[in-house]
């Protein structure tokens, strides 16, 4: 039995649940279980080497380089060809995996995670996000499987491992053809890579903008997987005030602290003040509806009102997907959303293969400031004045079904709206819930919003919290 499986992806604790030889037999299930589909996904392109082509890229923990090179030689000696990003972000593996035609991309991440917790992050043909039942045969098949092959024996016909770092250089030019370059206008930026991975991509993604008005000040930029500087989760509160101190040390106009991996990028203000994620969502919404008229919007059910109102207001169609990238991926491919956001900083993008991002949208808000002469803080200024909202809470209890339905049952004489995309949300109009199980712990995690009432988000967390308290 494999403990390190997730909802989604693979985690655990080095040398407890996960190790170079469990990453190994996963890798190989993984190309197994998805060979054949990807081949007949993306046609006769993919049916000779394509079909048995893997993009592998690796976070900067200290287990992540030895785990890697263990996945790609035992890859390798299966007949499969690994092209070996090498140091670089969940991202550049999606992107590698789309543009190469691969069946699939491998990511050795924990992303932000603690240092002695190491995992893998999985997508398929085109990088679509594995199935549920797909993930779930995966699961099966390495839990049933050996060791790996030894990576010195003589390898399968095809195999082998390819440098395949200078797919940075595309990659980085894509992000930068994301933005509209004319209307950045001079600004300092601190950039707090937490000494994750991000640093030397970073690096090639300002290159590739070219002669553009940005300071670029760098933080904590260079990659270490001893995170001297503590593991990089900027959503943790207790992570934020060393970006905040530095912002206005620097005299910064914004700041972009990434996590581990990148996926995720969070924003802080001229002031040093955290921007909530779902302001983040609302303000991107903005830009792409700007750009495309009419366009639809996805966004996950947690905090939503921001978004909602934006959308409504520019004329786009907003879409709520359940939380969690797979089904915001599919939600973008099905709809044909221009963008899709999450409150936890996850931000997707059709024109970056359905994608997450963590380097295009701190791109995206430089090309609103710079169109709309307003600082970051005043673009969210009415955003936190009209849309306060109780931040992610959460609660440790032993039955979340029975808690989530004790919360129900005592607010089912005010009427609300309800919906069960995910978890339970409960709409009064004026103020609104969401109390869902997490897909990767375990939790229930409440998020509280109103219109303009932070009385109202305060009185429903200090109820809800005592409703939650009297379930086991």
């Amino acid at each position: 039995m494999l403990t390190c499986f997730k909802a989604y992806d693979v985690r655990g604790r080095i040398g407890v649940d996960f190790d170079a030889g469990i990453a190994c037999r996963i890798a190989r299930a993984f190309v197994a279980e998805t060979a054949e589909a990807g081949a007949a996904v993306a046609g006769a392109a993919v049916a000779g080497m394509g079909a048995r082509r893997v993009v592998l890229a690796r976070d900067s923990r200290a287990s992540s380089a030895g785990i890697a090179m263990a996945v790609a030689e035992a890859l390798a000696a299966v007949g499969v060809e690994v092209l070996d990003l090498g140091l670089a972000g969940t991202e550049e593996m999606y992107f590698a995996t789309a543009e190469t035609g691969a069946v699939g991309g491998i990511c050795v991440t924990a992303s932000h995670n603690p240092k002695d917790y190491n995992g893998m992050k999985l997508a398929g043909t085109g990088a679509a996000p594995l199935p549920k039942d797909v993930f779930a045969a995966i699961r099966a098949r390495a839990e049933a499987a050996g060791d790996a092959p030894d990576g010195m024996a003589a390898r399968a016909s095809g195999g082998r491992v390819t440098d395949a770092a200078h797919l940075r250089r595309d990659y980085a030019a894509r992000i930068a053809g994301m933005v509209d370059r004319a209307s950045l206008r001079p600004l300092r930026v601190l950039f707090n890579c937490g000494n994750g991975a991000a640093g030397p991509t970073l690096d090639a993604v300002l290159d590739a903008l070219g002669d553009v008005p940005l300071a670029a000040l760098r933080m904590h930029h260079e990659p270490d997987g001893a995170f001297p500087n503590g593991v990089p989760n900027p959503l943790l509160p207790a992570n934020r005030p060393v970006t905040a101190r530095a912002v206005l040390a620097q005299g910064a106009d914004l700041a972009v602290a990434f996590d581990g991996d990148f996926d995720r990028c969070f924003l802080f203000d001229e002031t040093g003040a955290f921007v909530p994620g779902e302001y983040v969502v609302a303000l991107l919404a903005r830009v792409f509806l700007a750009r495309e008229a009419g366009a639809r919007i996805v966004h996950d059910p947690r905090v939503v009102l921001a978004t909602r109102d934006t959308v409504r207001a520019l004329g786009g169609e907003a879409v709520m997907a359940r939380t969690g990238h797979g089904y915001m991926k599919q939600a973008l491919r099905e709809t044909g959303a221009v963008y899709g956001g999450e409150m936890s900083a996850h931000h997707y993008f059709r024109d970056f293969h359905a994608c997450d991002s963590g380097m295009i949208p701190w791109l995206l808000v430089l090309e609103e400031i710079g169109r709309s002469g307003k600082s970051l803080s005043e673009l969210v200024a009415s955003y936190r004045a009209g849309f306060p909202s109780s931040g992610e809470i959460n609660y440790s209890v032993s039955d979340p079904a029975a808690a989530i339905e004790s919360v129900a049952r005592h607010y089912a004489p005010l009427g609300g709206q309800e919906d069960h995309t995910d978890g339970l949300s409960l709409d009064f109009g004026d103020w609104r819930l969401n109390l869902r199980a997490s897909n990767t712990e375990s939790y229930l995690r409440l998020n509280v919003e109103s219109r303009g009432r932070p009385d109202l988000v305060e009185r429903a967390v200090a109820e809800i919290g005592a409703l939650l308290a009297g379930v086991p």
